[in-house]
């Protein structure tokens, strides 16, 4: 039977209705940083075989990878591996049953994010 109701229907959820939760955008954010490193993992790649093919053609992609814009972009990769890396043991540990209640995910939620960015400037200065 056809449903004449159909076009009064709000979707669900719909974003006027529907706050963004920290664990659904630290979620969003984990499947981001993770293309972003993939896309950093190629630059490398294209670093490395610049090396084995000519030292002018080196010269250019190290000009390119070590400008500011280079050094920015490696940056933000630290920083992606980081989050990347605490979201994943985050769902460690959730996978393990522990951690599920509102408060203590979104303290996790947290934790990711500040720990992602204390450790990504630890790596930067000892490197």
């Amino acid at each position: 039977m056809a449903d004449v109701n159909r076009g009064n229907r709000p979707l669900s959820p719909h974003l006027s209705i529907y706050r963004p939760q920290l664990t659904s955008m630290s979620s969003i954010l984990t499947r981001i940083t993770g293309n972003a490193m993939l896309v950093a993992a190629l630059l490398i790649v294209w670093w490395f075989l610049s090396a084995a093919t000519s030292p002018a053609y080196f010269e250019i992609v190290n000009g390119l990878l070590t400008c500011w814009f280079g050094d920015l972009v490696m940056f933000f990769s630290v920083l992606g591996l980081w989050y990347h890396t605490l979201a994943g043991v985050r769902h460690l540990i959730w996978d393990n049953g522990y951690a599920l209640d509102i408060p203590t995910a979104e303290k996790l939620g947290w934790a990711v994010i500040f720990g992602s960015i204390l450790l990504t400037l630890i790596t930067v200065v000892i490197v």
